[in-house]
């Protein structure tokens, strides 16, 4: 399967930042209130709200570190909102979630910062692990996602949290300077698979300054192109995102069917 860069001008998330005299929004979550952080929510009235069926809110607060992610949201009101779940994550922390717990993606991390952002590219760096989705996943999670979504056992499909990391093998030097820089993160940190959806479908941020080129070179992957990799060696505490800086040695690919 082709690898699908889910976002561009008209294509991908986008999210809110907050203002430091932003109003605390009431949420009512109605169907994962066990799993949701109760609040403050700062969420702006005019908060970019995703298409359906996800319905994803990002916001983020600078002014008092925290991003705010909404799943299935609707606004009912002036600061009020209904969702199916949300997470708030402290930007000062590595703290995940609590075992077990969904966010506003399936395998309960938060959605921005796996974002393929033009912004990065266009500094010519990406210093992180980007997002991906797949239709068909493991009855399981591991680190550092914290919530499954599927009921199948097959040990071929992937669990939600995998990583899969670009062949190092593979020459980047016939693509464009913005897409070798997307292409170099996927080698250095890969992407995590965060929720059912669609096929390799590599998440980023909606930007009116995406080349076209960009997406149209990442096309030119495919699955086979990616190894699926244990990063339990990066893990400093299970609880913790926190990831090892002394470049330990990741173990040979795991085997998957995905590709």
């Amino acid at each position: 399967m082709p690898l699908h860069p889910d976002f561009g001008s008209p294509y991908g998330y986008e999210y809110s930042v907050v203002g430091g005299d932003e109003k605390v929004a009431d949420v009512t979550f109605v169907e994962s209130p066990g799993e949701s952080d109760p609040g403050p929510y700062r969420i702006p009235d005019n908060a970019p709200v995703e298409q359906a069926p996800d319905g994803h809110v990002l916001a983020i607060d600078p002014g008092h570190c925290q991003l705010y992610e909404l799943y299935s949201a609707k606004r009912t009101g002036s600061h009020q909102w209904e969702a199916g779940s949300g997470a708030i994550f402290d930007l000062r922390s590595n703290k995940l979630r609590p075992e077990g717990w969904t966010s506003a993606d399936a395998a309960g991390l938060p959605i921005l910062p796996g974002l393929v952002r033009y912004e990065e590219v266009e500094s010519g760096s990406i210093r992180h692990a980007l997002r991906f989705t797949t239709p068909h996943t493991r009855d399981a999670f591991i680190w550092p996602a914290r919530h499954k979504a599927s009921s199948a056992t097959s040990p071929n499909l992937p669990a939600m949290g995998q990583r899969f990391r670009l062949r190092s093998s593979l020459d980047v030097t016939g693509f464009s300077p913005e897409t070798r820089v997307v292409l170099n993160a996927l080698k250095e940190y890969g992407m995590i698979l965060a929720d059912n959806g669609g096929s390799w479908f590599l998440s980023g941020a909606r930007d009116s300054r995406w080349p076209s080129r960009v997406t149209s070179e990442l096309r030119q992957l495919h699955g086979s192109d990616f190894e699926a990799i244990d990063s339990s060696a990066l893990k400093v505490a299970s609880d913790s995102g926190q990831a090892r800086q002394d470049n330990p040695s990741l173990t040979p690919p795991l085997p998957s069917s995905e590709k």
